[in-house]
């Protein structure tokens, strides 16, 4: 059966700002120094799996999308209406072009180092997708982690060759620390990394089940997406549609009805949601990096252990501050902590009510 990947690409990745920018947002951005964007690496993770990848973005970044697609389709949701609406639109044109074919969502903007065990993991779900389930991929953790959701594994199923499926008895949202060290002691929690992989029959009757006004409309585009009537149908079906995300639109529900699947892996996965994430998956070069669209400076870290600096412009020296963040572009200098990653989102927020909103 056939494989479409899907890959939304949206959001302003605020916490990594001012690496992360509204018009260049960090799927669009070499973080890691590999000399290709974090977007551009997903599609080559993806490359050995399937040749057809459907990627989906707001308009605002659709040009800059399509220059670092290659030959993968790009699809332009209207507005930003959540996962859900991205996911099932590109499902359901999918489905009306190449009828009851598998299609996988993998974020735009995560990073894996050992492709090898993610692509093994992909096809165990995909085996489990042939046989009618709604399958994730779930991340062993490797700390009880507060910054993520988490999934209950339960009994295995006996659907794929390649890797393991079990069952799923519940998705939990990001829970208190003590919460995170029980599931971690009991070896049933897996992270949500927020990967699904279903037909696209079985993802969009679930969701018809669910959420008949997310459905119905998002199938009557996908039979038109390719006609004269689109811009019509989008005025129509588009506009009215609720934000929702997969996860509560979908896994949720269908997990409680024993209709999900979560194959396990260790693949060295990262969302780099913030700096002190992005700290743990690029190169050390001792702390220092050039920063995307920039040139690297002479940077001097002394007594200052796990530092992470990026330069553009000017050279920096950082001295006595464990912990440290500095990011120096040609308009902006960001200091914080890995620690206080959390808030820099809070400080984005902030530059707009002091009318610095240019800067985000």
């Amino acid at each position: 059966m056939d494989f479409y990947p899907i890959i939304p690409a949206g959001g302003a990745g605020s916490r990594l700002w001012p690496l992360s920018r509204k018009a260049r947002p960090k799927f669009l951005t070499d973080l890691t120094g590999s000399g290709k964007s974090l977007l551009q690496l997903t599609l080559d993770r993806l490359a050995p799996l399937s040749s057809r990848p459907v990627i989906v973005t707001g308009a605002s970044h659709a040009d800059d999308v399509r220059e670092q697609a290659g030959e993968a389709d790009v699809v332009v949701e209207p507005k930003m209406r959540g996962t859900m609406a991205a996911i099932g639109l590109a499902a359901a044109i999918i489905e009306h072009r190449h009828g009851d074919a598998i299609v996988g969502s993998f974020a735009a903007d995560h990073v894996i180092t050992d492709e090898g065990a993610f692509r093994e993991a992909v096809r165990g779900a995909i085996e489990a997708a042939e046989a009618g389930y709604v399958v994730t991929i779930g991340i062993s953790p490797d700390g009880p982690s507060t910054a993520y959701g988490y999934i209950h594994g339960g009994a295995d199923l006996p659907t794929t060759t390649r890797a393991a499926a079990l069952s799923v008895s519940e998705f939990v949202e990001k829970p208190q620390a003590e919460v995170a060290a029980r599931y971690l002691a009991t070896g049933e929690y897996f992270w949500n990394a927020g990967m699904f992989i279903a037909k696209a029959s079985v993802l969009l009757d679930a969701l018809q089940r669910f959420h008949p006004e997310i459905a119905e409309p998002l199938r009557q585009l996908g039979r038109s997406w390719d006609g004269p009537d689109r811009e019509r149908t989008i005025e129509q079906c588009w506009e009215p549609l609720p934000v929702e995300v997969i996860d509560r639109a979908v896994a949720e529900p269908l997990a409680a009805e024993g209709g999900v699947a979560v194959v396990p892996c260790e693949m060295g996965w990262s969302d780099v949601g913030d700096y002190a994430s992005l700290g743990d998956v690029v190169p050390e070069a001792g702390g220092a990096h050039a920063a995307p669209g920039g040139v690297s400076q002479p940077t001097v870290i002394l007594d200052s252990p796990d530092s992470l600096v990026y330069t553009s412009t000017k050279p920096v020296v950082v001295v006595g501050v464990p912990d440290a963040v500095v990011v120096e572009m040609d308009d902006v200098i960001l200091v914080t902590q890995k620690s206080a990653s959390q808030q820099v989102k809070g400080a984005v927020d902030t530059l707009e009510e002091s009318g610095l909103g240019y800067l985000q």
